[in-house]
């Protein structure tokens, strides 16, 4: 067996399934609980039914990965020739997903190396894929979580929500700053700072909101080389008239995803979200 360092993510990364077959990438899920059942995301529960319990008003939370998970991950990755794992996570003020990590990396066969990288969805995604390269080139570990930090540094996410309650449900924002939204009937433009979700602007209609966010990522990203990653919940058609503007308008642009969310985000965001992740190459 090949002696490599082998990189884990989670299931909010959303990484393309061919990339993250190309590049060897293991993700661990996340589990959403509708009603009484448990459901991995991913394989168990599509976004499309997760958008439609949310319709519905159904019961929908979410829960991380057991330390047991990580821990068989970890410890199946290491039979298969891994000689240390980079295990890179979305953000510690969402999920207790990375905490998770580590308790399992304590008891692990071989070195493991857990980076809350303060990201998720594509944000998080761009950094597993740069830490995966930086691993296939023959980098170490540190490496790779050089890498997958560096990429994060460089990487900013913009995103539309029609509402912000389920934001409040799931306790991301304060219940003041989800009822002000309401009263006013504003639609709100968000950012991810600091592994928090932030207030960018406040808008009067969702048409206008989605044209400003057409335009902060083009102001944003200038003529600079990026990447970008358009994501969306039960809203294809946005995504895709989002994706061809910015397409047009972002000289530098080199890689671009269009994706729907897994349901662990969704449940969050509620149907109609709308998100660009912009990552500097």
């Amino acid at each position: 067996m090949s002696r490599h360092v082998a990189i884990v993510t989670d299931s909010t990364a959303y990484l393309p399934q061919p990339a993250m077959e190309r590049h060897g990438i293991t993700s661990v899920p996340l589990t959403v609980v509708l009603g009484d059942q448990a459901l991995e995301e991913g394989t168990e529960i599509s976004a499309r039914s997760l958008a439609e319990a949310l319709q519905k008003r159904r019961s929908v939370t979410t829960s991380r990965p057991s330390p047991r998970q990580f821990a068989e991950t970890y410890r199946a990755l290491a039979e298969q020739g891994a000689d240390g794992i980079v295990s890179l996570h979305l953000s510690s003020e969402f999920s207790g997903t990375y905490d998770a990590a580590v308790l399992a990396a304590r008891e692990a066969p071989v070195p493991v190396e857990v980076v809350d990288t303060g990201m998720v969805a594509m944000a998080l995604g761009f950094c597993a894929l740069a830490a995966a390269e930086t691993a296939e080139s023959g980098g170490s570990a540190e490496d790779a979580v050089a890498a997958a930090r560096a990429r994060a540094e460089v990487t900013s996410a913009y995103f539309y929500v029609d509402t912000l309650d389920y934001l409040r449900r799931g306790g991301r924002i304060g219940a003041a700053q989800a009822l002000f939204g309401s009263a006013l009937a504003v639609k709100p433009l968000l950012q991810l700072h600091e592994g928090r979700i932030e207030s960018l602007e406040k808008v009067r209609t969702a048409s206008r909101a989605l044209a400003r966010l057409e335009e902060i990522v083009t102001e944003r990203t200038g003529r600079n080389p990026v990447d970008i990653a358009v994501h969306h919940l039960a809203a294809p058609e946005r995504a895709a008239t989002l994706a061809a503007r910015l397409r047009e308008r972002v000289p530098g642009l080199g890689e671009l995803h269009v994706s729907e969310v897994g349901a662990v985000i969704g449940a969050h965001t509620g149907p109609g979200l709308l998100g660009v992740v912009v990552s500097s190459r």
